[in-house]
């Protein structure tokens, strides 16, 4: 197994696969709630065989080359959280990548380095030309790691998403691989 190391504070950046099912559901547990204010996942896994059968899916997607999934690590080892390319269109160039993070973790940076990790891979990797972000407007946490990518806001969908019982709009942010680029170049002069 390979991971990639996300700072000095010994994070790390790594597959989940489904031999991980109870290791995922425990994480899911710990973060339901908070994962699950916005984002589907912390419905659809609430059991082991929910949480195999949603990373056998990306396991498969991985080998179809039309997604990925990985996990983010504490130096401990405890998974904390995610990033993932839900979708991989390697024809058209394009992808959607999104993240997920138990409240232990927050406000350290975690996703924001993981998906770094992530799209770079995606664009220098996979050839990927525009790498695509859509949140609900009221999950600020995920709008602001989108910003701090460097990506623009193209726009919102109104009441595109049912979640809860409650109809969300999704906003829809984007980098393009040039612009991508640039930003990495500046970032490390």
């Amino acid at each position: 197994m390979y991971a990639v190391e996300l700072g000095e504070d010994g994070a790390v950046l790594a597959p989940l696969e489904p031999w991980q099912a109870g290791e995922f559901l425990a994480h899911m547990d710990r973060g339901r709630e908070a994962i699950g204010r916005y984002v589907g996942l912390a419905d659809a896994v609430t059991d082991p065989d929910t949480a195999r059968a949603f990373l056998t899916s990306y396991a498969e997607k991985a080998a179809a080359d039309t997604g990925r999934l990985h996990g983010i690590r504490e130096k401990d080892g405890t998974l904390v959280g995610g990033v993932l390319l839900r979708t991989l269109d390697l024809v058209q160039g394009v992808c959607e990548a999104g993240c997920w993070l138990e409240p232990s973790a927050t406000g350290r940076g975690l996703v924001t380095r993981a998906a770094t990790a992530l799209i770079d891979w995606a664009v220098e990797e996979r050839g990927i030309h525009r790498v695509e972000w859509y949140a609900s407007s009221a999950n600020a946490a995920s709008l602001a790691v989108a910003a701090r990518l460097g990506m623009t806001r193209e726009g919102v969908l109104r009441q595109s998403y049912l979640h809860r019982g409650e109809r969300h709009d999704m906003e829809v942010w984007a980098v393009l691989a040039p612009e991508w680029r640039a930003r990495r170049e500046g970032a490390r002069r």
